[in-house]
C-alpha cells in the first residue's frame, strides 16, 4: 500500500455539509447583513430601529432580512403593526464573536507591523 493512502483519513465533513456550511458562508459575506446581526447581537429591533442602526435604506434593510429570515438564522415576532426581529440559534452570535475577534486581532498585528517600520 503506498504512503499516501495510508496516511489518507476521511473528511471531517461531508460533502452535503461543506455545501451547507458554503451557503451559511455566503450568507454572512453581505456586508449590510453583518451590520444587521451586529445590530440583533444586543437586542431585538424593528425595521425602523435597524434602519437607524445600520444607517441603510429601509428597503436595503427589509430585503436582506428577508434573506437572513428565509436562511433561518433570524426570526420575526409581530407587534401590533410592526415586527421585532431577533437571532435564532445562540451559535451565531459565538461564530460572529469568534470572526470579529480575530478581525480585531489580525488588525493589531498589522497595525504593530506598520509602526515598526
Amino acid at each position: 500500500m503506498n504512503q499516501a493512502k495510508k496516511n489518507f483519513s476521511p473528511p471531517l465533513l461531508s460533502d452535503a455539509q461543506i455545501t451547507e456550511a458554503s451557503r451559511l458562508f455566503s450568507m454572512l459575506a453581505e456586508p449590510v447583513r453583518l451590520r444587521l446581526l451586529r445590530s440583533l447581537m444586543e437586542e431585538d429591533l424593528t425595521v425602523s430601529e435597524l434602519v437607524e442602526n445600520t444607517g441603510c435604506k429601509q428597503a436595503n434593510v427589509s430585503k436582506h432580512l428577508s434573506l437572513l429570515l428565509a436562511y433561518g438564522l433570524v426570526e420575526r415576532t409581530k407587534e401590533g403593526t410592526s415586527s421585532r426581529y431577533s437571532i435564532t440559534d445562540p451559535f451565531l452570535k459565538k461564530l460572529c464573536s469568534m470572526v470579529c475577534g480575530r478581525t480585531e486581532a489580525l488588525a493589531k498585528i498589522r497595525l504593530q507591523l506598520l509602526s515598526s517600520r
